[in-house]
This record gives structure tokens, C-alpha cells and sequence, in this order.
């Protein structure tokens, strides 16, 4: 009897990510952005302190008290206040940028994190089982593909009561929303891996369903769902900037980027400072994302790598 073939060899993640960096250019600047920015957000609250800023303090010494738009070139660019300050405020942009981006990251990421345990689950379940579940869950998600959730995110930010913190309520909505594409994902890869002979030889050992799928299959999903996961946290960093922007996302006084976008649209013509910083930082990080994604895909698939060199 031929003995059953083992689990196909697995890439550590660290692995993986090392060799990403390494071997595409794109990929290290995306890895380096992203942990400047990171950096940004865990530290805002000790950087802002050693400026002596913070993104709530009103400072109308930087203002011009005729018009209210900040004193100086650039938007009030000095020593005092690096990036500027807020028209009619005087609140310090490089704090605001700074404590936006530790609301943004963590909106994005736990959101995300939500998208992608329903996602597996789903989708694995759905690959694995087959019947009447597959149909039950492409058809669920199929119907919140085609729903219009972003008239529904506004919908719900405006009648939220006031109790419920609006960051938990950003991460578990747009997290709902994006569990569809993952789970198809996921799905796929366990419709191939369930035809592999470690698979089968599992099935005839008599293991359980969710046994062969959390011990044979899922450890050999991670590849596309890291990839995956990165490529989704610029989109969900961008849906809370375009809620914030909307008026439904965080909360003031809460430092947000979307919201600060907002607010500078008013400004754009008198002041352009106030809305290119927020802007900028937003784009450095969803550009840095998707190129630490990209090259993941290619370092997990170097069948992506060969196929986009075609």
C-alpha cells in the first residue's frame, strides 16, 4: 500500500516576510513606511509630549486673529508646531496626525482581524462540508456583496446611541462587511487542498470535520489569508477616513484622519497645509500596505512573481 502523502511543506510567516523585504525593493519601503507609522501611533502620546503638543489644546497665539488662519508660511510651519496648525484652533497637526494614526491603525487592524476569523471560518467550513452549507454561505455572501453597506454604515452611525463607543462599533460593522471576500478565498484553496492525499487520509482515519480542518487545512491556509489580511487594511483604514469624513465615523474630539480631511475641505483654497498632511498620511500608509502585500503574494506564490514578469 502506498503510504499517504504528507502536508505540503509550509513557509513560515517570518520567512516569508523576510524574503518579501529582501528580494523586492517595493516591498521594503511599504514594511519601513509601515513601521514608521506604526511607531508614530504607539508613541503619538510620549512624541506630542516631548513637543509639548498635544492634538485637544486650542493655541490662538499661532492664529491671525483677523482672518483665523495660521500665522506664517505653510500653515504655521515652525519649531513650535512642525506641521502646521488647525485654522480657527490652533491645534497642533503633527499631534492630530500623530493620535489620528493610533485611531485609524486600530480601527483598520481590528477590523480586518474580524473579516478574517469569519472569513476562515466560513469559508473553510463551506469548502470543507460542501451541500447544503457551501450554498448557504455563498448565498449570505453573496447578498452583502450586493448590499449597499456604506449607506448602511451611515445610517447606523447617525441613530447609534451615544453609549456605544463608535470605535467598537466602526471595527465590528465594516469587519461584517468584509468577511465575504475572504471567506471566498479561504474556500477555494479548501476545495484544492481537500483533494490532497493528507486530507483523504485523514478522512479514512475516521477524524472529524473539525478536526481535519483546524489540524490539516487551516495550517496550510495562513499563506493566502496573510495576504489577503495585508492587502485589507489600507481599504478599511480608507472606509473609517470616508465615514470620518462623512460625519458618522469617530467622534470628536477624537483625532481622526478622515475627519480632519473634512474639516479642511473648507479651508483647501486658504490654507492647503490642513488638508495634505492628514491626506499624506493616509496615502503613505494605504500605499505601504498594498506593497507589503504585493510582495507577500509574491513571496508566499512565486507563481504571481512569474506570471506578472510574463
Amino acid at each position: 500500500m502506498t503510504p499517504a502523502a504528507p502536508p505540503p511543506p509550509r513557509t513560515s510567516f517570518g520567512s516569508a516576510l523576510v524574503r518579501a523585504v529582501r528580494d523586492d525593493r517595493a516591498a521594503t519601503i511599504g514594511a519601513l513606511v509601515i513601521a514608521a507609522l506604526l511607531l508614530l501611533a504607539l508613541l503619538a502620546p510620549v512624541i506630542t509630549r516631548i513637543t509639548g503638543q498635544d492634538p485637544y489644546t486650542y493655541d490662538a497665539s499661532a492664529l491671525d486673529p483677523g482672518s483665523g488662519l495660521p500665522q506664517g508660511a505653510l500653515g504655521g510651519i515652525s519649531g513650535t508646531h512642525w506641521l502646521g496648525v488647525e485654522p480657527l484652533t490652533g491645534r497642533d497637526l503633527f499631534a492630530i496626525v500623530a493620535h489620528g494614526a493610533r485611531t485609524s491603525f486600530l480601527i483598520g487592524v481590528l477590523a480586518t482581524a474580524v473579516s478574517v476569523v469569519l472569513g476562515v471560518a466560513l469559508g473553510a467550513s463551506a469548502g470543507y462540508l460542501g451541500g447544503w452549507w457551501d450554498r448557504v454561505v455563498g448565498w449570505v455572501g453573496d447578498v452583502i456583496f450586493g448590499f449597499p453597506y456604506l449607506v448602511f454604515m451611515v445610517a447606523l452611525g447617525a441613530v447609534a446611541p451615544p453609549s456605544i463607543p463608535r470605535q467598537v462599533l466602526l471595527i465590528v460593522v465594516i469587519g461584517f462587511f468584509g468577511w465575504p471576500r475572504v471567506a471566498r478565498v479561504v474556500r477555494s484553496a479548501t476545495l484544492g487542498l481537500a483533494r490532497r492525499d493528507f486530507v483523504r487520509a485523514a478522512q479514512a482515519m475516521g477524524s472529524p470535520p473539525w478536526r481535519t480542518i483546524t489540524r490539516r487545512l487551516l495550517p496550510n491556509l495562513w499563506g493566502p489569508v496573510v495576504v489577503i489580511a495585508t492587502l485589507s487594511i489600507p481599504e478599511r483604514i480608507g472606509l473609517e477616513a470616508a465615514l470620518s469624513f462623512l460625519g458618522v465615523g469617530v467622534r470628536p474630539p477624537t483625532p481622526s484622519w478622515g475627519r480632519s480631511i473634512s474639516d479642511a475641505i473648507g479651508w483647501v483654497q486658504t490654507d492647503p497645509m490642513f488638508l495634505v498632511v492628514p491626506g499624506v498620511a493616509l496615502f503613505l500608509a494605504t500605499m505601504a500596505f498594498n506593497l507589503l502585500g504585493d510582495g507577500l503574494r509574491d513571496a508566499l506564490d512565486p507563481r504571481t512573481a512569474r506570471q506578472g514578469a510574463r
